[in-house]
C-alpha cells in the first residue's frame, strides 16, 4: 500500500493516542474530519493498520521479570528476538551473569502473565527461567 507524507502523520498521531478524534488530527494537518476518516479507513483496509490497542495505566497491570538460561548451543540473540514477539513482553535484555536474558512482561492479570510464561518456555534454547512478580513500583 502506498503510504505519503500525511498517512505517515496520521499513523503517528494514533501511535502516540489512537483515542484522538480525526476533528483534532484534521485541525493539526489542516484537513477535514472525513479526509482523516478516509485516510485512516484506507490504512485499515490495506493492513498498514491492523487493530488499535488500549495501555492500561500502572495501578491496572500486573508485571514481572523473568530471567532466562539458554542452552550454549543456541544464539542467544535469536531467542531475544522470539522473546520480543511474545504476547505481553514489553523489553528484553541480553545480561550477564547466572542467566543470559531478563524480560519484562505485563498483564492485565496473574493468569496472562503465566500465559506468556508458558509460551516463553516453549521457545527452542531457553532450559530454565526464574520468575520474580513486582508488587510495587517506587519510582
Amino acid at each position: 500500500m502506498f503510504k505519503d507524507k500525511v498517512d505517515e502523520k496520521i499513523i503517528d498521531f494514533l501511535r502516540e493516542n489512537s483515542r484522538e478524534s480525526f476533528v483534532d488530527i484534521g485541525k493539526k494537518l489542516k484537513l477535514s474530519e472525513s479526509a482523516v476518516r478516509r485516510r485512516v479507513k484506507n490504512l485499515v483496509d490495506t493492513g498498514a493498520i491492523k487493530r488499535f490497542t488500549l495501555e492500561l495505566g500502572e495501578e491496572n497491570v500486573t508485571s514481572a521479570i523473568v530471567l532466562v538460561s539458554v542452552d550454549s548451543a543456541t544464539d542467544t540473540s535469536k531467542v531475544s528476538v522470539k522473546l520480543a514477539k511474545l504476547e505481553g513482553v514489553k523489553t528484553v535484555y541480553e545480561i550477564t551473569g547466572q542467566y543470559d536474558i531478563t524480560t519484562i512482561i505485563s498483564a492485565s492479570n496473574i493468569a496472562e502473565i503465566n500465559n506468556s510464561i508458558d509460551a516463553l518456555r516453549k521457545i527452542p534454547g531457553v532450559i530454565d527461567t526464574n520468575t520474580v512478580i513486582i508488587l510495587r513500583k517506587i519510582v
